[in-house]
């Protein structure tokens, strides 16, 4: 939901030159300034070196809901796959910035017994590790998905029904996809070094400036 939205913002934006995607499947988009990738290993990246090299910033958006694989699935997609590649994009281009997509209640500490804030806090504390010189987390809490992808599973649609309601009652809640995609776009643009963290009042106080 939020990396397709990425795609789209960031091909509309004047001041992104290029975007490369590095998906399974090849995405309903093409646009002369967009490379797709097809790459089917997603715990191995050591042969996108020369990708990382001509890239100045990575948005990690991958990710599932808990309601729909394993435990073991959902520590490889949200754990595995970012650390794996995040290493190796680092090892072949170390000013490389990245953003990870985490979300609120994702717990540092460890001592939650939700398996999102576990393994969303772990895979942040895996990235603090690593040498990077702009390391951006974004922690948002409901998103309300401004296009929503087709043939979503029943439990999906469920819970964006509920995000469409609480849009409503507790809007200071809620961000729209379009709006997060804007502000995380922002923040790979702005280029700041260090490691920052963005709660989710920030990244909508950004969306807000930007609207």
């Amino acid at each position: 939901m939020v990396g397709s939205e990425v795609l789209h913002q960031a091909i509309a934006d004047d001041e992104i030159e290029s975007v490369t995607v590095i998906v399974r499947r090849p995405v309903d988009i093409s646009h002369p300034k967009l490379k797709t990738i097809i790459h089917q290993n997603f715990s191995d990246y050591s042969n996108l070196a020369e990708v990382f090299k001509n890239n100045h910033a990575v948005i990690w958006c991958l990710g599932i809901s808990q309601n729909l694989v394993s435990k073991e699935e959902y520590i490889t997609i949200t754990y595995d796959y970012a650390i794996a590649f995040a290493k190796d994009a680092l090892s072949a281009n170390a000013e490389l910035s990245f953003l990870f997509l985490s979300g609120r209640g994702a717990d540092n500490t460890g001592k939650t017994k939700l398996l999102f804030g576990k393994i969303k806090g772990k895979t942040e504390n895996a990235l603090k590790q690593l040498p990077f010189q702009k390391l951006y987390i974004a922690r948002p809490n409901a998103i309300n998905p401004v296009n929503k992808p087709k043939n979503l599973p029943f439990i999906l649609r469920l819970q964006y029904f509920m995000v469409k309601i609480f849009s409503h009652i507790t809007p200071s809640f809620i961000i729209n996809s379009d709006e997060l995609a804007k502000a995380l776009l922002f923040i790979v643009k702005k280029n700041e070094a260090g490691h920052r963290l963005y709660a989710d009042f920030e990244l909508k106080k950004i969306a807000k400036q930007l609207s």
